[in-house]
């Protein structure tokens, strides 16, 4: 741990600077760049993160060597700020204290304004300001978030004392509320305070400030910092900073205000200064949603002087920190002061469209673009849109704050939102709120779309629904909320929770009723991106796809070959299913073949359109791979085995006595993958004889075509030699018969552990090797991925796993075997054959970008994924060359 424990900042000095992240935390770090650059910042100090780390490792306690530079800090402050003095009665240095990790948490951990008012200096302040409305309004909110964030009070006491005299005084707005009235309410909010407390609200400033110190420090593992830390995978970190600043006003009065602002609009992208401001007001009021602001392109009709300085200031932190900024100002008596600058959250589309425009005003070259856009935000540009075609008109308009279109059922609670999700997994929910805090992060991370009453663009449900690529329309006046009731108005339309409604956060519009939504196109700005990542990129991203149609999709996001091809998919057809299930029902191999005839020309025209539609690019295509029980009705469905028997031709009695025969106690460890055409050579047969003919058909149309076939769950060499020189005797055969040749290669899924121990053994026969990571997490972990919702959340929380290994590679374990399964694949591929083991991933982390990152670095050929996440592998795959 460093000697020193806080780093002082103020005027045109600071201690430290804007690469200290680590150290000082995102905000700290960029409060001394500040000063440093001449932004006019009030002064203060950081505590570093390493106090943090210390104070948990003391057993909650502040080390002892940090206290003396904490008080000479605050001196140092006071001499910076023309001579306040911290705690003086009569003209008393108030101050904010305010958490600030290396990594950007809005909202998730605590602050405290207004710090070091007492029952003394609250007077003084009254009589030195000659504004008692002020001082007044000052100490009624210090006690409020003193009691809350560092007391453990229930904010919504104090905001039940607020409401109550605002209704006894028949006023609407908090600024209705004179001094008098305020002073009634401190003592209100003081009652409040000693009821949960159990002692008055300290009148002595500096226990004020080490209690809120240690406030901040403890809401680095409060519950909803962990959660939005496990949502974003943000691991690593040594804890957040404390900054302690100077308070300076913007509820003042008329010449005063606060806001917070964005350098670019970080909706769309756009050059355009963008943000929200209130007058009269502090900083929490515009964050926190209770009251609407102003659009910032406002304030240079109410204060042209300071909107003046503020585009500045805009100008300079983009020329400097060469990254959109998100900005918090406060104008106290018509001076204007910077309370934070940080790079601004945005949309997958503003991040584009942000990265590109900066190359083009040589802010930046094209490798920092492509290394600056958060590959998952890009899952933002391929958000659906709202049909425009529906006849469901908008029966509201709030403010437009995250774009995108959804319709989901209502839920009036983050706690409701989960509870509905885990009744109803993948059920469409809206989540409806008057404003939303930090809170209901759980609740806005399951919903499709969220809609606010009231707040702005810089609100707690704008900043994150941007964040996570979620439509979010916030200050929907229209929009009254009845939560004991259940119930919502919208424009006079009452609507119940679990109605549907639909929000378009592109425009701001809200409708009643659900309207379909139709797919994104790929044009402008994303093109230029993705060339730029195509030119450093080193894997080659292919798709996981089973129609044409899914085929065609990938190529128009990228792909460059499909490196799954499930055949299973193909036989759910309504046209074709009876004919698999005829086959699983025979006892014989003459019955099988019958049955498999049928199938073939399915399978084969299946084959064909996806060889066109990826014209020349590599297909591999998996043999036959689940468990056959899964194409036959289940014992406690009589009625769809009624149907299947009369559709076939067989007794009821018959279907379920061959499901008995095919009962497995684990199915997925059971009769399935390469075992099937082992037993069943006619499958594999089939399936073969199709890949080969459907080739052959496309190039007799003069395309170029170039299937691979994939033996899958091949654990032991003797399985692939079997089924490899089956495969090659039925191609031939094919071939033969049709005088023409193809190229085609034959090659395994690497999804067991012996696979990739013994993997030498087994590239003396594959041409190529496919990772199956799904299967190969199950196998290792010994844990079932549809089974893992009731323990994988406490390992998540204890921390005996970072992240779900179903969703990121495991490095540590299966990340192994796969380093094993390359390195041992390819010597032997080489010395028996003076091939290159060509290698790839078709598990569900091919769109992963830190399972990407980790493809790159083991040398894969290729990674394959979802089609709408081709886009993503892409650009991690630059990024992953890009870093190394």
């Amino acid at each position: 741990m460093s000697q020193k424990h806080v780093y002082s900042f103020g005027g045109k000095t600071a201690d430290g600077n804007g690469k200290q992240k680590e150290l000082l935390g995102g905000k700290g770090a960029n409060l001394a760049e500040m000063c440093l650059i001449g932004i006019p910042v009030p002064p203060g100090f950081t505590i570093t993160t390493e106090v943090c780390a210390a104070y948990y490792e003391a057993g909650k306690k502040i080390p002892e060597a940090a206290v003396p530079e904490i008080d000479a800090a605050v001196t140092k402050m006071e001499a910076v700020f023309g001579g306040k003095k911290f705690g003086d009665p009569a003209d008393p240095l108030l101050v904010s204290v305010r958490s600030g990790a290396a990594l950007s948490m809005p909202g998730m951990m605590n602050t405290i304004l207004n710090l070091g008012l007492t029952d003394t200096s609250v007077e003084g302040l009254a009589k030195k300001t000659g504004n008692p409305r002020f001082a007044y309004d000052s100490f009624r909110r210090l006690i409020d978030m003193f009691g809350s964030t560092a007391m453990g009070c229930e904010h919504e006491d104090f905001e039940h004392e607020i409401h109550k005299l605002k209704e006894e005084k028949k006023v609407k707005l908090d600024t209705d509320l004179s001094a008098d009235d305020l002073k009634e309410l401190v003592k209100r909010y003081k009652a409040v305070y000693k009821k949960h407390v159990g002692e008055d609200f300290p009148n002595d400033p500096r226990k004020q400030l080490m209690l809120s110190i240690n406030a901040v420090f403890n809401s680095w593992h409060g519950h909803k910092a962990v959660e939005y830390r496990r949502i974003e995978r943000i691991t690593g970190l040594k804890g957040t900073a404390v900054n302690v600043q100077a308070m300076v006003f913007g509820n003042m009065g008329e010449s005063s205000g606060t806001g917070v602002a964005f350098t670019r609009d970080p909706n769309t992208g756009e050059n355009v200064f963008y943000g929200d401001y209130l007058i009269n007001a502090q900083g929490e009021d515009v964050v926190a949603g209770i009251r609407t602001p102003e659009p910032i392109a406002k304030l240079e009709e109410q204060m042209p002087k300071v909107y003046a300085q503020l585009v500045e200031i805009r100008q300079t932190l983009e020329k400097h920190f060469k990254d959109m900024q998100d900005i918090e100002f406060t104008v106290q008596d018509g001076v204007l002061y910077m309370l934070q600058t940080r790079n601004g959250k945005r949309t997958g589309t503003a991040a584009v469209k942000i990265a590109v425009d900066m190359v083009k005003e040589k802010l930046i070259d094209e490798a920092t673009a492509v290394k600056r856009v958060n590959p998952d935000s890009l899952n933002h540009l391929l958000q659906p849109q709202l049909d425009p075609k529906s006849k469901i008109k908008p029966v509201a308009q709030g403010i437009a704050a995250s774009p995108g279109g959804a319709s989901g059922k209502i839920v009036l609670s983050a706690e409701a939102a989960v509870e509905h999700a885990a009744k109803h997994p993948g059920d469409p929910i809206m989540l409806v709120r008057k404003e939303t805090s930090p809170e209901d992060v759980a609740g806005m991370h399951l919903a499709r779309g969220i809609l606010t009453s009231t707040g702005g663009k810089a609100s707690h449900a704008a900043v994150v629904a941007r964040g996570w690529g979620k439509p979010c329309v916030v200050g929907c006046e229209a929009v009254k909320i009845d939560e004991k009731a259940g119930v919502v108005v919208i424009s006079g339309q009452t609507l119940k929770a679990g109605d549907f409604i639909t929000i378009n956060g592109t425009t701001g519009d809200v409708m009643i009723g659900k309207v379909e939504t139709i797919a994104p196109s790929m044009t402008g700005d994303f093109s230029t991106l993705m060339t730029w990542a195509d030119k450093s990129r080193k894997l080659k991203i292919r798709t996981n796809a089973d129609s044409p149609a899914d085929a065609l999709k990938a190529r128009e996001f990228g792909a460059e070959g499909i490196g799954l091809c499930r055949t299973e998919h193909m036989f759910f057809g309504e046209d074709r299913i009876s004919a698999v299930r005829e086959m699983i029902l025979s006892t014989t191999e003459e019955g099988r073949k019958k049955a498999l005839a049928k199938i073939e020309p399915y399978q084969k025209a299946d084959f064909v359109g996806i060889f066109e539609a990826m014209d020349g690019f590599p297909v591999t295509i998996r043999l036959l791979d689940p468990p056959l029980h899964e194409f036959l009705p289940q014992k406690d469905n009589k009625a769809g085995a009624e149907a299947v028997a009369k559709q076939i031709g067989v007794t009821v009695e018959k279907i379920f006595e061959r499901v008995e025969e095919l009962h497995e106690m684990n199915p997925m460890m059971g009769f399935r993958g390469c075992r099937l055409p082992l037993v069943f050579p006619e499958i594999g047969d089939m399936q073969v004889r199709a890949i080969i003919e459907a080739a052959i058909e496309v190039k007799k149309k003069g395309k170029s075509v170039l299937p691979e076939i994939m033996i899958p769950l091949v654990g032991i060499v003797e399985e692939l030699i079997i089924l490899k020189k089956r495969a090659i005797a039925v191609a031939e055969e094919a071939m033969a018969k049709h005088g023409v040749k193809v190229e085609y290669q034959i090659g395994t899924m690497i999804e067991l552990p012996r696979a990739a121990l013994t993997a030498d053994k087994i590239a003396e026969e594959a041409e190529f090797f496919s990772f199956g990571t799904n299967d190969l997490t199950q196998m290792t972990f010994g844990f079932s991925r549809d089974d893992i919702k009731g323990f994988m959340p406490t390992y998540l929380a204890h921390k005996i796993l970072p992240v779900d290994p179903f969703q990121s590679i495991d490095v540590n374990g299966v990340g192994q075997l796969i380093e094993i399964g390359i390195q041992k694949g390819r010597k032997s591929r080489t010395e028996h054959h003076k091939q290159h083991l060509k290698v790839g991933i078709c598990g569900e982390h091919g769109g992963d970008p830190d399972s990407v990152h980790f493809c790159h670095k083991v040398g894969m050929d290729y990674v394959s994924c979802s089609p709408f996440r081709v886009p993503i592998a892409r650009l991690a795959a630059a990024q992953a060359a890009l870093a190394k």
